[in-house]
């Protein structure tokens, strides 16, 4: 029997795998796919070309403290950061100046007046001076379990001038209302929501002012891309796991995990019968409930929570792009570096999410730009670029019964998702002209394409919906918002499921990990205890 199955090879289930080997206990990491990773690592698609799965850029995890705590860079992990982080292109066929977001706040409030006028430039330093302390205690409630001692442990002293009630008002209200509160350009209202909207909620919804804030921490830490491509993290861990004697089965899916007095056991499609103390599981969350149903765990129960957790209609699609130059923006040819924000009007993010909650396409996709060969080549031949595009929102269930392609097994130019990718990709090319002409190899990741590949339902990135009522001590539902499964002794949750949610970040997977081992510890004192008495 070994200590801890750990169910998935996703960065947050690698990540708790590795505190828990660290902490000396034996653990295995089982996981269906091939690869490992899931939303977090890269694979050959174009000849020479190291492509993203999922993620690209890494904000979180810099900002979490996992990586140091790991030694994670004597295992190769190596970050070159974006500097420019963000830039929104002028009008296309104008040559009005871009807004370029610098590390530097000076630079960047000097592009704001340029671009938007001294007032918004003005107000743009003000929120920055007051998100940024904010953002910095979001993100340390973020590294520890939700409950309500670390809440209050992590907002505890944030300086409040107008009292507590209009702070916490303040956390609680829309980005849009902070945005419009804040600035006159709508330009700039834009390029913020669409930052903020990465995270899932439209900017119209409570609690996303936060989301809207965390622009104010890239002036602190900005994003940054990995060396190799975004699965170098996965890469890394797997080598601190290794070096602490866990072990990483591919191939291999779990069909079930069966709790027993004294052990768990997990049975995988190959037949093995894997027996631990503890398991910890970093799938999706309807997944994992998939599995203690097959388990025998209550199906009335499991019914009851599955009623509870909100998938949505899904996030949207990836076009991921093999060219012979990077994007050129009018005015901001040297701002593609980061993140790049092809949104001049709020009225577009809303008519995109209106129409995906209906099962439409956008009627003028809402794009995401990134071009990390800008400043690490090393994932394209000499000479050869990459670009991702992401579009937001798209549904993962069309109306009217459509489907996304044709054929699972083969790609055909007719597809919708091929041609909603037209339109991506026609959507940068407004912004830089002449871009269409540099792409070389094209594969493109519809939300049907997500969820088949990475086992992400509904083709939800962030797994269930990042709504106010889905986060902290609400994720995914109250019942299971600790990282454990009321009558299921010894089974821990992590993953974007789970607290703090989607993204990069390996917060969850530490918290989980952290709480196995003092159940662990305690389980050692009890059963220590117990043979004195006796």
């Amino acid at each position: 029997m070994i200590d801890v199955v750990v169910v998935g090879s996703g960065h947050n289930a690698l990540t708790s795998a590795c505190y828990l080997a660290a902490a000396g206990l034996s653990v295995e990491v089982l996981e269906k796919d091939s690869i490992a990773g899931g939303g977090v690592s890269s694979v050959e698609r174009f000849p020479g070309h190291r492509v993203d799965r999922g993620s690209s850029a890494h904000i979180m995890v810099r900002h979490t403290g996992v990586i140091e705590e790991l030694a994670l860079s004597d295992h190769g992990l190596r970050y070159i950061e974006c500097d420019p982080w963000a830039c929104a292109p002028g009008a296309p066929g104008t040559d009005e100046p871009a807004i370029v977001f610098h590390r530097d706040l000076d630079a960047t409030c000097e592009s704001v007046a340029r671009a938007c006028g001294g007032a918004d430039a003005r107000a743009y330093r003000r929120f920055v001076d007051k998100w940024g302390p904010r953002s910095a205690r979001t993100m340390r409630a973020f590294s520890a379990p939700p409950s309500g001692g670390n809440l209050l442990r992590s907002f505890w002293g944030l300086d409040a001038p107008a009292g507590g009630s209009a702070l916490s008002r303040e956390f609680l209200t829309t980005g849009d209302a902070l945005l419009d509160e804040l600035f006159s350009s709508e330009r700039l209202k834009a390029a913020l929501a669409w930052f903020g909207a990465q995270s899932g909620p439209p900017m119209s919804e409570p609690g996303t002012a936060p989301m809207v804030g965390f622009a104010a921490l890239m002036h602190t830490v900005p994003p940054a891309r990995a060396v190799g491509g975004s699965g170098a993290l996965v890469e890394a861990l797997i080598s601190k796991l290794q070096s602490d004697g866990g072990e990483v089965t591919l191939g291999d899916a779990v069909e079930s995990v069966t709790p027993s007095p004294d052990h768990w056991t997990t049975r995988t499609r190959s037949g093995r019968m894997v027996s631990s103390k503890m398991v910890v599981a970093g799938c999706h969350i309807l997944t994992t409930l998939d599995l203690l149903a097959a388990g025998g765990h209550d199906p009335r129960q499991i019914e009851s929570w599955r009623r509870g957790i909100r998938v949505g209609p899904g996030l949207g699609m990836a076009v991921r792009l093999a060219t012979s130059a990077l994007p050129r923006y009018p005015g901001a040819e040297s701002a593609t570096s980061g993140l790049q924000l092809l949104v001049r009007d709020r009225a577009q993010l809303r008519l995109a999410h209106g129409s995906a909650l209906a099962g439409e396409l956008p009627p003028q996709p809402a794009v995401l730009g990134m071009s990390f060969t800008a400043i690490e080549p090393s994932v394209a031949p000499e000479g050869e670029h990459q670009v991702s595009l992401w579009s937001q929102w798209h549904p993962h269930t069309l109306s009217g019964g459509r489907q996304w392609r044709n054929s699972e097994s083969d790609v055909h130019p007719g597809d919708l998702a091929e041609t909603e990718a037209d339109r991506v990709v026609d959507q940068l090319e407004s912004y830089a002209p002449g871009f269409r002409e540099s792409v070389l190899h094209r594969h493109v990741q519809s939300p049907a394409d997500i969820e088949r590949e990475l086992g992400m339902i509904g083709g939800n990135i962030m797994h269930v919906e990042m709504s106010l009522d889905q986060m902290m001590m609400w994720r995914p539902i109250p019942q299971l918002a600790q990282h454990r499964v009321p009558g299921a002794r010894g089974l821990y949750l992590t993953g974007a499921s789970t607290h703090p949610g989607g993204g990069v970040s390996a917060a969850s997977g530490r918290s989980a990990a952290r709480i196995a081992i003092a159940d662990s510890r305690a389980g050692r004192v009890r059963r220590w205890l117990g043979e004195r008495v006796r």
